[in-house]
């Protein structure tokens, strides 16, 4: 990659910053992240590349304005909260964080503590993503995750204590095993602890995972797609009852706490991604950085560019990868705002296929919008095919 290409974006988008940590106390048995179990020996020379990218990519691109920085992994509370804080304090060097600037840092239980959590709000981190996936025992020891139910409660509560007001839950339906009742039992037990964000993911198997050899073999007990529909329309149904509006296919928030971050994807608009296997937007460009760590250390200390892939997206691309994320949102594709970036009214670029989507029953079309009705969150993926 050797120049930044031009796009045109303006001013109304939003930008955001993404930092991958990969490390993990183990791996789960579903997970095909980039991530890999704690090493201590390799944990100084990662950041010190990742720093690096930082710097690189700061000089290069300029001093943008971010109003977003994610810490994902991997589990990032792995690393000391001292650790996240030299980070913020490189992004803070090339890029100009906004005082308001949502930023999150994805904290699973048995990886933090109240020290931990008193470091990373003194470090400028307003919110915590936690990776809970379950609140039955059973159902994490099968997901191959390292804490307890108790814990995660206990860990919610350490977290409140250190002054944290914006927290979200994972959790994940239609694990092996599962039913209707025990999926209500843990969404309710999320629901008496109130936090003011939910991400709600339907099990996906996927190549490579433990899950996967499983199934290969008929060891893996499923829901079949009709449990798992029941267990989807029914949060619908009871999210909303509780406070929580439904903003995205899987993610629901109390007023003023959608995710800010992941409303930049959804929208397609720009970000960067530091650290191994993390992908980026910018300018046009979509790119991944090398996934095995020790050669995404290897460009890294070298002052490199880290990327693996890279690839210039056409205007038509960048009008139905629009297209496609936008529909994961409630609020759907705004069409004004498509109008301003690309030229055109999407319900006239794609007229064809959103006349025999709205026919379908699928697909709704007004002047601010087009969005997905019920029916349509039900099958979402092969609607968003449609525009691909």
């Amino acid at each position: 990659m050797d120049r930044l290409v031009d796009f045109r974006y303006d001013n109304a988008m939003e930008f955001g910053l993404y930092v991958h940590i990969p490390f993990c106390p183990q791996k789960c048995f579903y997970c095909d992240f980039n991530s890999y179990v704690l090493d201590r020996g390799i944990v100084e020379n990662y950041l010190r590349a990742l720093e690096r990218e930082i710097d690189v990519w700061g000089k290069r691109a300029g001093r943008l304005r971010a109003q977003t920085v994610f810490f994902g992994g991997g589990t990032p509370t792995t690393l000391p909260a001292g650790d996240i804080a030299s980070l913020l304090d490189r992004l803070r060097l090339w890029f100009d964080i906004e005082a308001d600037a949502e930023i999150t840092v994805e904290a699973n239980p048995g990886t933090a503590d109240g020290e931990m959590f008193a470091g990373l709000k003194a470090a400028g981190v307003t919110r915590l993503s936690m990776g809970i996936q379950s609140f039955d025992d059973r159902f994490l020891k099968d997901l191959g995750r390292v804490h307890t139910a108790q814990e995660a409660v206990s860990t919610f509560g350490t977290a409140r204590a250190a002054g944290f007001d914006n927290l979200s839950f994972d959790l994940i339906f239609g694990l092996p095993r599962q039913s209707p009742a025990h999926w209500r039992e843990t969404l309710c037990q999320a629901l008496e602890l109130s936090p003011e964000h939910i991400s709600l993911y339907g099990l996906m198997i996927e190549e490579g995972t433990r899950f996967h050899d499983l199934r290969r073999r008929g060891d893996l007990a499923l829901p079949d797609e009709d449990t798992e529909a029941e267990m989807l329309e029914w949060c619908m149904d009871a999210l909303p009852q509780k406070g929580y509006e439904q903003y995205e296919i899987s993610n629901y928030a109390r007023p003023g706490f959608r995710s800010r971050h992941n409303r930049i994807y959804w929208r397609n608009e720009p970000y960067l991604g530091f650290g191994a296997g993390a992908a980026g937007y910018h300018q046009g460009m979509r790119y991944q950085n090398h996934r095995p760590l020790r050669r995404y250390i290897e460009a890294g200390l070298a002052g490199e560019f880290p990327v693996a892939a890279s690839e210039t997206l056409s205007r038509e691309a960048a009008m139905g990868e629009t297209m496609m994320l936008g529909l994961r949102l409630l609020d759907g594709v705004n069409r004004s705002a498509f109008r301003a970036r690309f030229g055109e009214d999407p319900a006239e670029r794609y007229a064809p296929v959103i006349e025999k989507l709205v026919r379908a029953g699928v697909l709704a079309v007004d002047d601010q919008a087009i969005r997905l009705t019920r029916r349509g969150l039900m099958v979402a993926s092969s609607v968003q095919a449609e525009f691909v």
